[in-house]
């Protein structure tokens, strides 16, 4: 019989924030089960789903005075493992590009390559992060962590080719994300290239 698990009860949580100790500790404990729950299924990875949950339990330990509403301790916890895992992926997104942008090229890039590079890629972690767990998952591992194909099946429980299947419908649903979040990151490029054009303020610029 599967055991059940519920939130603490907003006595408690008011206890633990009026700094009793017994009651702290008791509320980490409860919320534990469901924030887990939370992390693996945000999560990329049983690593990362891992890290987002203790990241999330000592948030809470720290900071649980600044709940405002008792009973809104199970939105807090979900809004917290999401921001992490989203955290993670955009960190993941981020040293990918830094590995090939140094394998690439020592140029320094310009400040509007910069910040168009930075648009880059907090659009594909935005793309990468609302895709189904599962695919999600296979994604990350291994298109991002470049783990053998081998490994990753092995970690998700599935053969070579259900692997490679769930890969490929992964890459399909990302690309036709990337291709529909296309045209505002085209007039994003655009806005920048206007601003670095535009006089400076408090002058008017005359025909």
């Amino acid at each position: 019989m599967n055991q059940r698990f519920t939130w603490p009860d907003e006595r408690l949580i008011k206890a633990a924030q009026d700094g009793d100790v017994t009651s702290l500790t008791t509320v980490l404990m409860e919320s534990q089960p469901h924030v887990r729950r939370f992390a693996i299924s945000l999560c990329s990875s049983p690593q990362d789903a891992e890290d987002a949950a203790q990241e999330a339990l000592i948030i809470l330990y720290r900071k649980i005075g600044t709940l405002r509403a008792t009973g809104a301790l199970a939105s807090w916890m979900f809004r917290i493992v999401r921001n992490e895992c989203l955290r993670q992926v955009r960190l993941f997104v981020s040293r990918s590009d830094e590995a090939t942008a140094e394998a690439e090229a020592t140029v320094e890039p310009s400040a509007e390559e910069a910040v168009l590079h930075r648009l880059e890629t907090e659009r594909i972690a935005a793309a990468v992060s609302i895709l189904p767990p599962d695919q999600r998952q296979v994604l990350i591992m291994r298109d991002v962590q470049g783990l053998p194909g081998k490994t990753v099946a092995h970690s998700l429980g599935l053969s070579t080719a259900a692997m490679k299947s769930r890969l490929h419908r992964a890459r399909a649903a990302l690309r036709h994300s990337l291709a529909v979040t296309d045209r505002p990151l085209g007039q994003a490029a655009d806005q920048v290239r206007d601003q670095a054009t535009d006089p400076p303020v408090g002058r008017v610029s005359r025909p």
